[in-house]
């Protein structure tokens, strides 16, 4: 079965452990090679991509991982602010629209704080944000809830589709089932490595 996602779209990305959701992503994020088939991610064919077209192609990504993996070193402001640094970006714009990102997430206030000092809620916030400051074409979120408690599980969802409402195309990838029944999005299961069902939200299984 083939997978199609539209901009635009939320996409849950569902299976067992071992059924390939974490091939999946790294086969996006084209950290490992596709052995068979086709895979196009926004204009790029990951299937015969060159190694110098891999950052550019991550650079229309945005990515959030379980374990949040922020800057200890670094406040809320500066792990947000080095997502841009990295590809570039200048000061003045990098001024401008880190506290705009912080602000979505509901983290304007804490700007100046060390992660060590966040809840695991903020700091998946945080994570959020930077992952957005580049203003990518597609956020993936992977297993964006694994770390922290329901409430704020269902805080991030919210969040999350938020996102989703200004246009960007989300994918996530969980194993939360609680909270994809909640919200009733497109589900695509994967079962040893295979697309199993593909459910429209508030649909039946194609």
């Amino acid at each position: 079965m083939d997978l199609k996602i539209d901009d635009g779209e939320f996409v849950f990305i569902v299976g067992s452990s071992g059924a390939g959701k974490t091939t999946l992503t790294k086969l996006l994020l084209a950290e490992q090679r596709v052995s068979d088939g086709e895979l196009y991610v926004n204009e790029f064919k990951l299937h015969r991509i060159r190694k110098w077209r891999i950052p550019k192609l991550r650079r229309t990504l945005g990515v959030v991982f379980q374990d949040f993996r922020l800057f200890d070193n670094k406040t809320a402001y500066e792990n947000v602010a080095f997502a841009m640094r990295v590809v570039g970006e200048r000061p003045s714009v990098i001024k401008k629209r880190v506290p705009y990102f912080l602000n979505l997430v509901g983290l304007a206030n804490r700007a100046k704080s060390y992660p060590a000092k966040m809840s695991g809620g903020e700091q998946q916030r945080i994570a959020l944000a930077r992952a957005l400051a580049n203003n990518p074409k597609i956020l993936i979120a992977d297993e964006p809830t694994g770390n922290i408690d329901p409430q704020m599980s269902r805080e991030i969802f919210d969040l999350l589709m938020r996102i989703n409402a200004l246009g960007k195309t989300v994918i996530v990838v969980t194993h939360d089932q609680q909270l994809v029944d909640y919200y009733n999005k497109r589900v695509v299961t994967i079962k040893n490595g295979h697309i199993e069902s593909d459910v429209p939200a508030g649909g039946a299984a194609k």
